[in-house]
């Protein structure tokens, strides 16, 4: 049967882990799990590669996992630990020769294409004028890459609104406040759910870990890896406190889920 397959480039939250100035426990540990660079995936299927967010990591995720490679891009939103490392796209367009295709909703395609108006233009004639190449494709429904149908699963993110993706039996919701009732819908019958998880400390723009855990409970996924996780969660300790088929994610976890 046909898998997709899921890398964490990485689980922390929107300053990382260890965070600048922190020596508490988590951002001092020894255990490599508590290193969490910012949230990104990268999907595999049918040999195709998919980057799902560019952290401002970017670079390194891909140096340390050895992605040479990419097909297309897929953005949850515009918030700037989610896009801030696109430019870096540019070294896949050198090595392939090709545009790349980056897949937005209309506001995060409105933001990306402020924030870097250069990555969109026709490329340069001139040799010596690096920049990206990238074309844009709209989600504005499911749409199909490769073999793989992707559905957009709208999520509430505080005040404002970002997108899961579902494909085949598998689910990656990251930055979550709140599950909108019809999006259950869409989440149901997985393998394999990914979903933000922050801290025990209310907040308005994430799941709490208790929240986050009714959710995946409702959700009833066969495993549900959390991500987007603050200093606040040891990993170590706080799986101990989780139910085996509910844990926390960590970077460079590899993982997988039916596709059909």
């Amino acid at each position: 049967m046909s898998e997709v397959d899921l890398l964490f480039l990485g689980t922390g939250t929107s300053v990382g882990v260890p965070m600048i100035g922190c020596h508490c426990d988590v951002c001092t540990s020894t255990d490599p799990h508590d290193a969490r660079l910012r949230p990104s995936v990268l999907l595999s299927y049918a040999g195709l590669r998919f980057l799902v967010d560019t952290t401002p990591e970017l670079r390194i995720q891909c140096i340390t996992h050895r992605i040479d490679m990419i097909d297309a891009v897929v953005y949850t939103h515009a918030h700037a630990d989610h896009i801030m490392g696109l430019d870096d796209l540019r070294r896949f367009n050198l090595m392939s020769g090709k545009h790349l295709d980056v897949w937005a909703d209309e506001p995060t395609q409105s933001q990306l294409r402020r924030r870097f108006d250069y990555a969109f233009m026709e490329p340069s004639p001139e040799p010596t004028i690096f920049r990206p190449n990238l074309r844009m494709q709209t989600i504005n429904g499911p749409f199909q890459i490769g073999p793989a149908r992707w559905v957009p699963i709208p999520l509430i993110h505080g005040r404002g609104a970002t997108l899961g993706f579902r494909i085949g039996r598998l689910a990656y919701c990251t930055d979550v406040s709140a599950i909108p009732e019809a999006s259950f819908a869409l989440l149901e019958g997985l393998d394999l759910l990914v979903l933000g998880a922050l801290s025990h400390r209310k907040h308005t723009s994430h799941f709490t870990l208790e929240e986050a855990t009714t959710a995946a409970r409702r959700i009833g996924a066969r495993q549900t890896y959390f991500t987007h996780i603050g200093h606040m969660l040891p990993h170590e300790a706080t799986n101990r406190s989780l139910p085996p088929e509910i844990q926390l994610g960590h970077d460079g976890l590899a993982v997988g889920a039916r596709l059909l």
